[in-house]
């Protein structure tokens, strides 16, 4: 059963998705979190990095709103198709996340790419700083790699719960810049979630103004969750607007 060692129900921050907004984000670190747990989190709209668990809970912007594909009746766009023949030659393993110098110089060459391209603040570049990102213990916790041969491309972090697959973080080699791995790790989890027997692949906060997550509302049908419940209030996701597929 998970444990509660800090709440922080509003803490104001600088909004990292719309510029000169601020928003207020509700947090808590749990450990000892079960799948069965996690999955009920994911249901109401929680995100997990590490040991903390959050989500928005701005009084005056509903921009964050969580989204999910449906797996059974996820059908790839011709973008997406695309996407997924670049990346076909592509082999991906999965195991537990691990922290090692060749994982941590991906993520910082990819991390330097996003400091150039959209401004990003620098990182921390040490292995522990790394661990303790992408590595802390957790049952749910799964790293999709993806090689080149044998050279390591692109590493995606999810969550796996009894019905449901979540992303939680995806960094890849710049020299993929421009074959659109960041939409074909989408469709390869997609892919495993159905191997698997998972019924959602949960993509986290879609912002439609925010360029970083409004890619999300392109994986059709998709639904989206409706307000903020609580534990004690079965969530209803909405089930996805017809819309004219490109």
């Amino acid at each position: 059963m998970a444990h509660l060692h800090l709440e922080i129900a509003a803490a104001e921050e600088r909004c990292g998705y719309l510029p000169g907004r601020e928003s207020a984000v509700h947090y808590r670190i749990l450990t000892d979190v079960t799948p069965e747990e996690m999955e009920a989190l994911l249901e109401r709209g929680w995100r997990r990095f590490g040991l903390a668990y959050f989500r928005p809970v701005c009084a005056d912007c509903t921009e964050c709103v969580s989204l999910r594909v449906p797996v059974a009746g996820f059908h790839p766009s011709k973008s997406q198709r695309r996407a997924w023949k670049r990346c076909a030659g592509l082999r991906v393993e999965v195991r537990r996340p691990v922290a090692d110098e060749e994982r941590l110089q991906l993520y910082l060459a990819w991390h330097r790419m996003r400091e150039a391209t959209r401004g990003w603040e620098p990182v921390c570049d040490s292995m522990e700083s790394y661990a303790q990102t992408f590595c802390m213990p957790h049952p749910c916790a799964r790293e999709l790699d993806y090689y080149e041969g044998d050279r390591l491309v692109g590493v995606g972090l999810v969550d796996e719960t009894p019905n449901a697959l979540s992303s939680v973080y995806f960094y890849y080699h710049p020299d993929w810049r421009d074959r659109s791995l960041g939409t074909a790790s989408v469709l390869f989890e997609i892919a495993h979630a159905a191997e698997r027997g998972r019924s959602h692949l949960y993509l986290g906060f879609r912002v439609q103004a925010c360029l970083s997550t409004a890619y999300k509302s392109a994986f059709r049908p998709h639904e989206l969750l409706e307000g903020r419940p609580d534990a004690d209030t079965e969530p209803l996701w909405i089930p996805p607007v017809p819309e004219v597929r490109t």
